[in-house]
């Protein structure tokens, strides 16, 4: 009895150990095949990402050569970019052992509230393509909407990347910029500026007028036509106001609209033209 106790236990120990062996080894091949799949996917998504990388030189290159505009060459590059990292994604996943097919069909069964999630980023990428089909502006093209102003730097799939003039970075929606309205300024070659200078009430209107045809024939950025515009805009409370509006070149406004402004000042004072201040005269009534 004694002997055939030991001979059932002995034979449990080892069925015991035979089954911990058993698991310990397919852990052990579970984990070398995990650990190739992992190791593939990161050796995929080294190389995919080099071979991407090359692609877009080669298309910039391709692009530039074909001397495309820079905002459809920007835009192709973005957009060509986002496809490639797409495939990217869907091989080290199918690597990893997930089903694509399966992960495909869940993702066109999502499709429709993907859809309504993504609207925004939707209606933004056909609003690029409007941008690049109609060009109402460029890169290089100095642009204003109704919440932002500036350089045009980029035009992306889903956004114009604008820079300011006191260098900041703005992402506008290309959906936005396609249907709202948006003032161009680089698209015409000539742009007209416009003051209004007060003088006091008294000064010679027509010593003034000739004071400010001396300073705008002396200025070579300013055209000489269409004819520079000097007229007395209207008699204000404290101010007779001259209303003056020159021609120049799109890329000389704001210089000449800021030189202007301080040659009349130094030169009104040098001519001894006033300029005028709010004041207010008060009559005593006499008992």
């Amino acid at each position: 009895m004694f002997l055939t106790t030991t001979l059932l236990d002995a034979s449990a120990k080892l069925a015991s150990r035979v089954n911990v062996e058993q698991i310990i080894d397919r852990l052990v091949n579970w984990s070398i095949e995990v650990g190739k799949d992992i190791l593939a996917a990161v050796l995929i998504y080294i190389i995919g990402r080099f071979v991407i990388k090359q692609i877009s030189r080669l298309l910039a290159k391709i692009l530039e050569k074909r001397k495309l505009e820079i905002s459809v060459q920007t835009f192709l590059r973005s957009l060509v970019s986002l496809l490639l990292n797409l495939v990217l994604a869907f091989a080290i996943i199918s690597k990893l052992g997930v089903e694509t097919t399966s992960l495909a069909a869940l993702l066109a069964s999502a499709g429709v509230a993907v859809g309504m999630a993504l609207s925004g980023n939707l209606s933004n990428f056909a609003g690029g393509l409007i941008i690049l089909i109609f060009k109402p502006y460029k890169v290089g093209d100095y642009i204003e909407t109704n919440d932002a102003s500036g350089t045009v730097k980029e035009i992306q799939i889903f956004h114009t990347i604008l820079t300011t003039l006191d260098n900041k970075i703005i992402y506008v929606p290309n959906g936005t910029l396609s249907s709202d309205a948006v003032t161009n300024y680089s698209r015409q070659v000539t742009r007209r500026a416009e003051w209004v200078f007060g003088v006091e009430y008294g000064e010679d209107y027509e010593r003034v007028k000739a004071v400010l045809e001396r300073i705008i024939a002396a200025d070579d950025r300013i055209l000489k036509d269409p004819a520079p515009f000097i007229g007395l805009g209207a008699l204000s409370a404290s101010s007779v106001d001259i209303k003056v509006r020159v021609w120049t070149k799109s890329s000389d406004y704001w210089d000449v609209y800021f030189d202007m402004n301080r040659i009349v000042y130094a030169t009104f004072n040098k001519e001894g033209i006033g300029f005028p201040f709010p004041q207010l005269t008060v009559h005593q009534a006499k008992d």
